[in-house]
């Protein structure tokens, strides 16, 4: 595997260096947020590695940027604070591990969490949006968004439509309240909004959820 280490103790860096690259593997370290949005942006990796302390930046939002790109998260850290443990794991993260650690015992960890995440369902992107449709999870910069029940019906049927023109009368059919109702004309567009105030960058300019006045909508994603 290949892996990004994110940590500013060089002593920690050097002994993970060499350990993987005695297993096999490749290891290629920064020391901070800026260096690691380089490297994620210029190369492929397979996992990320993260202390939550660094030079500039934090942990968190390496985690916002690897999960961006869809990579699993370990973090390294020495906290035993639960709360930024939760709040790691909460942004994505797939597990952590607390310092000193034992290098084996990282590693077993790190293919466990690559083999976790190569069988999930894959992501569907719709620009910065990603959405597991049959695991019920939608990710807007790497980050996880709640959706309500209908508001994720609405979008799992503009994802499966990606490009295509769904008509506002098969969206009425296709939905229902948590009722049971069959939703009405107002109240679709009413969900629309809502869904477009969660997903959009700017809900009055969507460039997700296109509008095709007088038809339905068209949802945009990437090739």
């Amino acid at each position: 595997m290949k892996v990004l280490i994110v940590e500013d103790d060089l002593a920690i860096v050097r002994l993970l260096q060499e350990y993987l690259a005695s297993e096999g593997h490749e290891a290629c370290a920064c020391r901070g947020y800026q260096d690691a949005q380089v490297r994620l942006e210029r190369d492929s990796f397979d996992l990320v590695l993260v202390d939550l302390s660094l030079l500039d930046g934090d942990g968190f939002e390496v985690c916002a940027l690897a999960r961006k790109n869809e990579l699993p998260v370990i973090f390294l850290t020495a906290s035993s604070d639960e709360n930024d443990v939760v709040k790691g794991l909460d942004m994505g993260g797939d597990d952590y591990v607390t310092k000193p650690f034992r290098p084996r015992e990282l590693l077993s960890r790190m293919r466990t969490v690559i083999r976790r995440n190569k069988t999930q369902d894959p992501l569907v992107h719709l620009g910065n949006v990603a959405v597991n449709v049959d695991g019920g999870k939608v990710y807007k910069d790497g980050l996880e968004i709640a959706l309500s029940a209908l508001e994720f019906r609405l979008l799992a049927i503009f994802v499966q439509a990606k490009g295509k023109l769904v008509g506002r009368n098969r969206l009425m059919e296709d939905i229902y309240d948590i009722s049971g109702d069959y939703v009405n004309d107002n109240t679709l567009t009413v969900y629309v909004k809502r869904l477009r105030e969660k997903i959009e960058d700017d809900p009055s300019k969507p460039r997700i959820i296109q509008t095709v006045r007088g038809i339905g909508y068209r949802v945009i994603g990437d090739d």
